[in-house]
């Protein structure tokens, strides 16, 4: 499909309440890429967060053997689980969510996100973070219907995107045709109001100066902006106000 605007993503569906176990779940389409995430509860920590009455968030990441053109070997098989790719890419889940919750207003509970890629065609990680905060929020949601969080337990919004330099032009959300022949990739995670999480850029075929860095930031945060009213429309739309869940002056 032919690009018409360099700083205009993909379309992006967010299906919530993919799954029917899950405490939270979706599925997310941007452009070919779908990915299911999932939010599990668990009412326990591990052993070095007992007794401090905080819960954690942590993620993990997985691409079925045929989600690319080519069939990978199933992870979990033949010592491969789990590979270094997707052990980098949980990590930065792990990171960009825990940054949108409040540990101690959780108490002593854990919430796996689960991100699997059933197609993958550029993009997958940012899908994943964006994806994965929806399921984050239906599961707490959940939690509070359920009288088991008290207290507003997210801090903020995360989703993320990706941005990359090719032949000289920004490009904002990149398939994989453009990503694997891109000067430079770079991912942002971010927060509603511009705020940064985090920043992966690389040069692939040259380096690139601190103004390219600027300008793939700047659309990289418009990108951000426009995901963000996306998962705020998705919770809309099954009857969620995110001002339910978002911490107000009151709460601080």
């Amino acid at each position: 499909m032919k690009r018409i605007r360099n700083d205009v993503g993909r379309q992006v569906i967010i299906t919530p309440n993919f799954l029917k176990h899950p405490e939270g779940s979706v599925l997310i389409e941007t452009g070919d890429t779908r990915v299911i995430c999932t939010a599990s509860v668990e009412y326990k920590v591990n052993d070095w967060m007992r007794g401090k009455g905080k819960g954690w968030v942590t993620a993990e990441y997985a691409m079925l053997p045929r989600a690319n053109a080519t069939r990978n070997r199933r992870e979990g098989q033949f010592g491969r689980w789990p590979s270094s790719r997707s052990q980098e890419i949980q990590r930065l889940i792990g990171r960009c969510l825990r940054a949108s919750v409040w540990p101690a207003r959780l108490g002593e509970i854990t919430i796996t996100v689960d991100c699997d890629v059933i197609q993958a065609d550029g993009g997958t990680r940012t899908a994943s973070v964006t994806g994965g905060w929806v399921a984050l929020a239906l599961a707490l949601e959940k939690l509070q219907d359920e009288g088991k969080i008290k207290k507003r337990p997210l801090k903020r919004q995360i989703s993320a995107v990706s941005v990359g330099m090719k032949d000289g032009e920004c490009l904002l959300d990149l398939n994989y045709d453009e990503d694997s022949s891109a000067d430079v990739d770079l991912n942002i995670a971010g927060d509603e109001k511009g705020g940064i999480v985090e920043i992966q850029g690389t040069a692939e075929g040259r380096l690139y100066s601190f103004e390219e860095l600027n300008t793939m930031t700047q659309m990289g945060l418009k990108g951000v902006s426009a995901l963000a009213e996306n998962q705020r429309a998705t919770l809309a739309s099954v009857g969620i106000s995110l001002d339910s869940l978002l911490q107000r002056p009151e709460d601080l």
